[in-house]
Order: C-alpha cells, then structure tokens, then sequence
C-alpha cells in the first residue's frame, strides 16, 4: 500500500528504523513470528522509540489525533459534575489513566473548585514521557496533582479513563477455511507483513456466534483490555475493603456491545492507524511514528469488571452521558447573545454529542462498589445491551 501522508523529520525516520530494527529481531528470535498483540505493544510502548514512551507529539494540531477534552473545557465540566456526586460516596480523591494533555484533569479539577467539592488527591498513571511533562505544565497551579509509575493495589475514590482502552494491544482473529487463526506479523526481506497460525481457543471465546460468521471475516479481541479492567476491579475492591468507602470509574471510549461489534458487515474488524491526523488501515506504516488503535469491546470490558467484584452503574453512549450530566446548561454559562464566545462553545459542543460526530460512536462504562450514579442517568441506560 502506498500512502501520501507527510514525511516525518530525519531524527523520527531514525528512530522508527532503530525500533523496525528491534521488532525484527523479536521476530527473528521468535521464529518468524510474533503475536499483533506484540507487534502492537511495541510499536506503542518500546521504551524510549513506541508512539507512547517516545518523544513525538501526540495531541492537538501538532499531534495526530483530537480528544475531546482538546475541544472543550465543557467535556471536563460536565463530568466534573458526575463526580462530585460520585465523590459523596467514596473516598475524596481521584484517579486518571492516560491523562493526555492534562486538560480534562484542569477542568474538572477547576470545575470541582467551583462546586466547592474538596479533593486531597488527584492522581495521575500515563506511560507517555512526553504526556507526562505537558501534564506537569499544564497542572503546575493544582498541587493535589502526583503522578504514579503504575496502578496502585488499592485505591477509593473515582476513577477516569478517557480514551485508555483504545490504546491497549489486540489480538487479531481471521476465519480461514481451516478455522479461527490468529493473525499475527512476520519479516521477509526487512519487510513486515500479515502470517497466520493456529488460534487458541480462548482467544475465540471473546466472539459471539463465531461459528456463524463467513469465511474471510477479520476481527480483534481484547484480552490485554479485559486484564486492565479486571485490574482495576480488584484494586477498587481493595480500597473499598481498607476504607469502607465506595468506589467508581468511568470509562469513555469509542467502540459498540459484543453483538454490534462482531455483527457479519464488519468483517474487517475496527482496526484503524492516525498520522498528522489522517487514519488510515496501515499498521506497518512508520512503526512508533503513528497511532494504532482499535475499537472497545464494551461487552467484554464490562464483564471483566463484574466478574472482578464490581457493579455495573451505568452504559451509554457519550452524547446521554453529557446531556445527562448537564452539558446544555453548562454551554448557557456562555449567553447566545454573545454569538463570538458562544458560537465556537456552540459547535464543539455538537462535535461531542452529534450522532454523525463523537455522539454515538463514544460509549460511557461506569463501574464501582458500593456507589451509585444518579437518577437522572437511568433514562438513556443501555446496560441492557452489553
């Protein structure tokens, strides 16, 4: 596949060839083979060359994909809103997974102020060095910020994960006539490309009705993702069990339920790659230059949770969670008869509710111990459909 995308400076060119150098080596030593869950891990994680621990620019127009934090402080608002309420029932602290800019902690860390919602705590766990230092700039006036080099064993509080679980290795599956294989990388000639091997039969299991889908169809499942959630489950557990206090966490990310994922149309899987902000199919494109992701399987994501002690509180999808948690009334803090301060609030605000956006695509998995939601979210629930 030839792509037109912008060239890359010398030094990254330098830095995707050292770790292409590095994954054909793993290859080499492997057999020949290596699992996309580890290419995936590589390309993104690979200390000091991965799109993650390296040092390129993620975010923003000088990065290669948006957030919505990025769009507006009123993403941030609006769940600042859900976790005050979520903070009467648990210990007064938070928790942020892949904290990007730092943005959405500065929002709803100064939304919290505004409500006048104490917080001792805000910390933060992200793998990127890069992230990590606009973080430090970005949050230098909040003192409660502290980061952390890995998730803690026990923790009560609220925890927010915004687009986390996208970023986290897959397993690919094809359906050959032979049966599920799984697809994994090889290197012929200093090139990387598609080999299939026989697939384990848990790997499988992830997909329902498997044996009806056609031949050809290719998909991803989630294991590392699952292994995440059930993580986070036992730490929440734990914090629960030490303090007598709940705990909760919010989950928001792109992707569908088990059956709207793996329905028989979507016989490519979801599997997507973002460079200078153009997605395209092409993992094996500039490895550690680009983002690779993959859609969420929130099915599975809940089920990891449930089964590690927790209780489903809610699942929706992004637009009913912030319309829910009150994004319309926060936008009116702008008055419409100010059309240059409210329009630009006006339009982001669309991007993250519009249904032809971010509206519906981006699901909301709220999950804890002994905490509820509020009442107002059980209209737009679909937990039913997980």
């Amino acid at each position: 596949m030839q792509l037109q995308l912008p060239e890359p400076g010398s030094d990254a060119l330098a830095a995707s060839g050292a770790l292409q150098d590095r994954i054909a080596g793993e290859i080499q030593r492997d057999g020949g083979w290596i699992s996309f869950a580890r290419y995936m891990e590589l390309v993104l994680y690979a200390p000091g060359l991965g799109y993650y621990s390296g040092g390129a620019a993620k975010l923003g127009k000088e990065g290669d994909f948006t957030t919505a934090p990025e769009i507006t402080p009123l993403f941030g608002a609006s769940l600042a809103h859900v976790v005050a309420d979520l903070l009467k029932q648990t210990a007064p602290q938070m928790l942020e997974f892949g904290a990007g800019s730092g943005k959405l902690a500065r929002d709803i860390l100064t939304e919290l102020a505004a409500l006048g919602e104490p917080l001792e705590r805000y910390l933060i766990v992200d793998l990127s060095g890069e992230l990590r230092a606009r973080q430090e700039e970005t949050l230098r006036d909040f003192p409660q910020v502290a980061w952390l080099d890995h998730m803690p064993s026990s923790f009560s509080g609220v925890v927010i994960g915004n687009e986390v679980l996208d970023a986290m290795p897959v397993n690919l599956l094809a359906k050959t006539e032979a049966g599920w294989q799984e697809r994994g990388v090889g290197c012929s000639s200093g090139a990387f490309g598609w080999q299939d091997r026989p697939c384990d039969d848990f790997l499988v299991e992830q997909i329902p009705d498997a044996d009806s889908l056609p031949i050809g169809y290719v998909t991803e499942v989630h294991p590392v993702a699952a292994g995440f959630m059930r993580s986070l489950a036992a730490m929440l557990c734990a914090g629960q069990d030490e303090t007598g206090r709940g705990a909760a966490a919010v989950v928001i990310d792109y992707g569908f339920p088990a059956r709207e994922y793996y329905h028989p149309q979507r016989a490519q899987g979801t599997l997507m790659c973002h460079y200078r902000h153009h997605a395209h199919p092409d993992p094996f494109y500039l490895p550690g230059l680009q983002d690779v992701t993959a859609h969420v399987d929130f099915t599975a994501m809940a089920t990891a949770a449930v089964e590690g002690g927790l209780e489903m509180l809610g699942y929706t999808s992004q637009a009913a969670f912030l319309l829910d948690a009150g994004i319309g009334d926060l936008l009116l803090r702008t008055s419409p008869d100010d059309p240059l301060r409210y329009l630009p609030q006006s339009n982001a605000v669309q991007k993250l509710i519009s249904p032809a956006e971010m509206g519906e695509l981006f699901k909301v998995l709220v999950v804890g111990r002994a905490a509820r939601l509020s009442d107002r979210f059980s209209r737009n629930d679909r937990s039913h459909r997980l």
